[in-house]
């Protein structure tokens, strides 16, 4: 069955939507800055995680995790910001889809604060030697980076961490009730050629080995 037909009340407009939600207060309103701040500045700097947005040309969306140790995001001044990319899978879906749409949204994230930071603009890959030096770990640097030219900045509230009790350890699900990346990959990937064990082999050794 199509989406369409699932839903019979479905929210079409912007007039539809703000008589439902209502108007944003001043607070909401006036809170964004077109810059990173000295407030920004620290946040990023305590930052280990953000979470990536960007789209292709038609509108197609990722969102992709980034995370190192706090501050591994770069400050390079008030309205531009450097995230390096370390090795992955080599999809690279953020970076293809930067190259055809530069606009992005990040959210950073510090472990036990529930609230975030969000910021908006454009991106663009660079190779500068003398930037990724900078960012090198365990004496290798990233292979490239994005830079991201600010437009907005603005903390968000933390009702979603404090409904989802994402800090509180007690809230947590046992690990043995944890979903398995190995079977995932396994079935969703259709490598009926390797076990369980392999694919779990697989990902330990990409996560002690090469991170970097």
């Amino acid at each position: 069955m199509k989406q369409d037909q699932l839903f019979n009340k479905k929210i079409t407009t912007i007039q539809q939507l703000e008589t439902i939600v209502g108007e944003p207060s001043e607070l909401a309103k006036n809170k964004v800055i077109p810059s990173i701040d000295l407030h920004c500045q620290t946040f990023i700097s305590k930052s280990p995680f953000l979470v990536l947005s960007t789209s292709d040309e038609s509108g197609r969306c990722d969102t992709s995790p980034r995370g190192d140790l706090p501050g591994f995001v770069k400050v390079l001044n008030k309205t531009t910001l450097i995230i390096p990319e370390r090795p992955g899978n080599k999809r690279v879906d953020s970076m293809r889809n930067i190259l055809v749409n530069p606009g992005v949204a990040l959210l950073f994230l510090i472990p036990g604060l529930g609230e975030t930071l969000r910021i908006n603009g454009k991106a663009q890959l660079i190779q500068d030697a003398d930037i990724l030096s900078q960012m090198a770990v365990r004496g290798k640097e990233p292979l490239m980076a994005i830079a991201v030219e600010v437009e907005e900045c603005f903390i968000h509230c933390a009702k979603a961490f404090k409904r989802s009790h994402l800090w509180n350890p007690d809230s947590w699900p046992a690990e043995q009730e944890l979903p398995s990346a190995a079977k995932m990959l396994i079935e969703h990937a259709k490598l009926s050629n390797d076990s369980l064990e392999d694919m779990r082999k697989r990902l330990e050794d990409g996560y002690v080995n090469r991170l970097y």
